[in-house]
């Protein structure tokens, strides 16, 4: 079998066709996970600021949870509204382990800082659950919710 010399570049070509159909759900995945991010940080910091002082990883706990419920409505019906499943309390089961996942990324890295490697300013936790955490976090969710959460049935026989 001879390859033609134009092959490695038509395979280039649906290559960058692929990324350039992705980058609108990127975009749409970001703008969610920001305003998920704003709820997330937002409430951990309220929450560690009055009623939770001492307990960081439980403010952490149920500032995801809050950040959760906001992300699958938004990826539920925006982001992924055209692959997403008919089946809702399916869907819904496998992004709470999605999100399950990200959480213990998140609670992971804030415990190693905080308790740890002792750094236990806000700035420090702050960085360790929502900045460290989140990356990796987000990262795993993503590839999570495109493969397994939001996925017709038809692309799971495919």
């Amino acid at each position: 079998m001879t390859l033609s010399p134009s092959a490695p570049f038509a395979s280039l070509s649906r290559i960058a066709s692929a990324m350039r159909a992705a980058v609108p759900q990127l975009a749409t995945f970001g703008g969610v996970g920001l305003i998920a991010f704003v709820v997330d940080v937002g409430g951990y910091n309220l929450l560690r600021a009055t009623v939770m002082p001492d307990q960081v990883i439980w403010a952490k706990v149920v500032s995801v949870v809050a950040a959760t419920g906001v992300a699958w409505l938004g990826h539920r019906y925006v982001t992924f509204r055209s692959t997403r499943r008919p089946t809702v309390a399916k869907e819904l089961l496998l992004f709470l382990l999605a999100n399950g996942g990200g959480l213990l990324i998140a609670s992971a890295c804030l415990f190693v800082s905080h308790y740890v490697l002792g750094f236990t300013s806000a700035l420090a936790d702050n960085i360790a659950g929502n900045l460290v955490g989140l990356v990796l976090g987000t990262l795993f969710r993503y590839f999570t919710y495109r493969f397994l959460v939001f996925r017709t049935p038809q692309e799971a026989t495919s």
